[in-house]
């Protein structure tokens, strides 16, 4: 299972923007320069990530990005989503449905069931970790319960 570096990216810029004070802001080329991406790139990111309500923009000379809100009110899951999407929706069958109009296993699909499973378990973590988390540490654990072991699926005979 992988990320997108749009997720990746978009994420890495958001976090440049929140570690400034309430007085600053950041740009396009300031951003572009500390991460290592293209200004059109960064820009893309800028306008989902405004879109998605996590930034703000002014313009003029001393214009640039700010925080919408406050980077405890940021929730990393809802920030992904705006950036990617989930990795599993109810549309993903849709999507992957080959040279039918319906999936063949649209009834009884045990792959379906698996993502849903996977969706579940990552909502479970990255809908409780805030942008604020994120900023701590490099590893954000603080207020996240992480499993210790891993969770079996329970089945019919179960």
């Amino acid at each position: 299972m992988k990320f997108s570096a749009q997720e990746e990216y978009g994420l890495r810029c958001l976090l440049q923007i929140a570690r400034l004070t309430s007085e600053q802001s950041m740009t396009i080329p300031e951003i572009s320069k500390l991460e290592g991406l293209t200004q059109p790139h960064v820009a893309k990111l800028m306008m989902i990530l405004r879109k998605g309500g996590f930034i703000k923009s002014t313009r003029g000379q001393t214009g640039g990005y700010t925080l919408a809100n406050p980077a405890d009110k940021i929730i990393l899951g809802d920030v992904l989503n705006a950036l990617g999407g989930r990795l599993y929706d109810e549309a993903f069958c849709g999507k992957h449905s080959g040279h039918h109009t319906i999936c063949t296993h649209a009834i009884d699909c045990s792959v379906r069931s698996v993502w849903q499973i996977v969706q579940t378990a990552v909502d479970d973590v990255v809908y409780k970790i805030t942008l604020a988390d994120l900023m701590k540490q490099a590893t954000p654990t603080t207020n996240v319960q992480i499993f210790s072991e891993p969770r079996r699926l329970q089945t019919a005979r179960s």
